[in-house]
Parts: structure tokens; sequence; C-alpha cells
């Protein structure tokens, strides 16, 4: 019996899918380039990626295209963590790799950090969950608190675990935003997709700002979970 075309190319994403050619939560090609492929229409195209996400293999979001379908990861907001204790957590592999590592002012696009100082310890870095980019992360630093730091030292453990600092708290603010071109290379998402924006500022146990950073996650990798105590619940 003659198997039907799209059924055909179905069958082949699948097999390329099991056999982890695609990452998970990662882009798939687009619908154009697989029709390229197969030499198939986009309208055949399209029933065939019906057929995967019927079976829940792939999914689509506005914006992004077809995609690995993947859980994201939750990351309670019930407490002061790290996107690696975040990651461990829902049992992913955590990286991070440093882009950038310099003494800056606080002037111009960084004007966040000015309640740091006139001046402060800047690092950009990549999180990477299982090996594929999870956030674009910039922490500013007290110059004083960072100024026996190294790139070696925070490639491999926390700020928190670093700075001689008691630590208080923080205040943490979470929006949405379209993604910058650099950050869309980076994180490897389209052009003008939605991501979230989480900028977070430590004190410490005399109210003092220590740290301030810039987190910039994939809408599609994340969700932000807060518990609601039945107290606060309304009558």
């Amino acid at each position: 019996m003659r198997q039907i075309r799209y059924h055909q190319i179905a069958d082949s994403l699948r097999e390329r899918l099991v056999v982890g050619e695609f990452e998970a939560g990662r882009l798939l090609p687009s619908e154009a380039q697989i029709g390229e492929r197969y030499e198939a229409s986009r309208v055949t195209v399209r029933k065939a990626l019906e057929v995967l996400r019927g079976e829940g293999l792939v999914e689509s979001r506005q914006g992004f295209g077809w995609m690995v379908a993947a859980v994201p990861v939750s990351q309670p907001l019930s407490g002061l963590t790290t996107i690696e204790a975040q990651l461990a957590a829902s049992g992913r592999t955590a990286e991070r790799r440093i882009l950038g590592f310099s003494f800056v002012t606080t002037d111009g696009p960084r004007q966040a950090a000015a309640k740091l100082g006139d001046r402060v310890l800047e690092v950009q870095r990549l999180n990477l969950a299982d090996g594929q980019p999870f956030a674009r992360v910039t922490v500013w630093c007290r110059e004083d608190l960072g100024a026996t730091l190294s790139k070696a030292q925070v490639a491999n453990a926390s700020f928190y675990d670093l700075i001689d600092s008691d630590i208080g708290g923080a205040t943490q603010t979470i929006g949405a935003d379209v993604v910058s071109d650099d950050d869309a290379t980076l994180l490897g998402v389209p052009a003008r997709s939605a991501v979230l924006m989480v900028e977070r500022t430590t004190f410490d146990t005399s109210g003092a700002a220590v740290l301030v950073a810039e987190h910039v996650f994939p809408s599609h990798l994340t969700r932000f979970v807060v518990d609601l105590p039945g107290g606060m619940l309304p009558a």
C-alpha cells in the first residue's frame, strides 16, 4: 500500500528526533527548509509536523516556529538561589561560559548598576542546560567586593559563594520583552521573539546593594512559580 507523503516525512523527522539530531527545546528547520529537503509543499510539511505535534514530539509557538517539545524549567520564587541550582533540581546538566570580565563605569546602558557605585565588576556569561543555551546573564558586583575575584573563580562558582558579604535578601523584577539581535544569536532564537527579562538586586544584611544581575531567558525554556499561602487568598 502506497504511504501518504506527509506520513513519510513525519516518519523521517521522527527518526531524526529519536537519534537526537534535534535537541529538546531547540528550533527545527523552517517549513520551507524542510520542504526543500523532502521536495514537498509547505502544506504537506505542515501536515507532517501536525502528526508529530499530535504525538507530543514537537510544538509551535508564535514568533518561534516549530521546535522540539521540552518541559520548561520551573524556577520557584520562594527563595534566593542560582540558575545552576534550579537546573540541577530539574535534572538538567548546568554549565556556564564567561563572555566578559572587566571593571566598568555605571553610566549609559549600565544605569541599573549605578546603585552599586560609579565603578563595578561586570561579568557577562551564557548559562547552558544540557549543552544548549538557556540564559544570557550579566552580573555587576560592587567594586570593593569584586576586587579580589578572578575570571576563573566566577566561571566555577556563584557570586553568593565568592563575595565577602552577609547576604540579607534580594528584590527581583520579571517582565517580558523582545529579544535583542545579539541575544537572539547567542541564545539561538528567532529575531524579535519573546524573552523573559529578570533583574535582581541583592542586598547585604545592612540593606546595602552588593550585586545587580540581568537575566534573559527564551520564554519557552522556563517559567517562574510562586506559592501563595492560603492565608493570603481573598475571602
